[in-house]
């Protein structure tokens, strides 16, 4: 009698749901996009400068939100069937332990304990197929989430690249830096500027101007800093 083996403990592994957002790859993502020579400027004269923390306007941005929503309600859907196809196998497993007693009880006739162990090879394989079928199952589900939560991320991002890009052309900046990008050697890509305006408030509430009530940034940030603002701070 082959009895060994029979047992199985199946486990869910998924990624963690509080937040979406690899960071990592958002400030790669942008260090790239924003990072100018510095040459250039630090060389040229009566450059008009601005500055934006691109992570802020990502955090705050409410389609950000939303979109972080619609992911956590996905991913508790995906750990619904889960647990829904557990249960089934974990019907099975009792149902081995109940038939291993029994095959083991030396009271039971050795024909009963043939048609035991029938019984216990048949449900044994029915829950290495179940098991099989759920984690195949949950793979493809949460590769298909994360396929999805990185394309929407790209698709964020990109919106609010082209914001940028459209206030620096209106008000005929020359440069503008994302304060919050990091380089490859994880060192802020601007480490200082004097002379540069903060561009991050009025775009955020652009970003958020036909956000729903409950979307809104529950703390309204200021305006933006201009460097005579950032002056008149350092004298009080």
């Amino acid at each position: 009698m082959l009895l060994t083996g029979w047992r199985f403990t199946p486990k869910l592994r998924m990624q963690p749901s509080a937040t979406f957002i690899d960071m990592n790859l958002f400030q790669r993502f942008f260090a790239i996009v924003f990072a100018t020579s510095l040459i250039s400027v630090a060389s040229a004269q009566n450059l008009k400068v601005a500055t934006v923390d691109m992570q802020e306007l990502f955090k705050q941005y409410y389609q950000t939100n939303e979109a972080q929503d619609l992911i956590n309600l996905e991913r508790a859907k995906i750990n619904q069937d889960n647990e829904d196809r557990l249960k089934r196998i974990r019907e099975i497993e009792t149902n081995l332990e109940n038939f291993k007693k029994q095959i083991e009880d030396p009271s039971v006739n050795e024909s009963k304990k043939q048609s035991l162990i029938k019984d216990f090879q048949a449900q044994q394989q029915e829950g290495i197929q179940l098991d099989k079928e759920r984690r195949e199952y949950i793979q493809r589900r949460t590769t298909a989430l994360n396929e999805n939560m990185v394309q929407r991320m790209k698709s964020i991002l990109e919106d609010i690249r082209k914001l940028v890009e459209q206030r620096s052309k209106a008000d005929n900046f020359d440069f503008v830096f994302d304060k919050s990008g990091m380089s490859t050697s994880q060192v802020p890509v601007l480490l200082y500027s004097k002379d540069a305006t903060d561009i991050t408030a009025s775009l955020l509430k652009v970003l958020n101007k036909d956000a729903p009530t409950d979307k809104k940034p529950a703390d309204a940030k200021p305006a933006d800093k201009k460097p005579a603002d950032k002056a008149k701070a350092s004298d009080k």
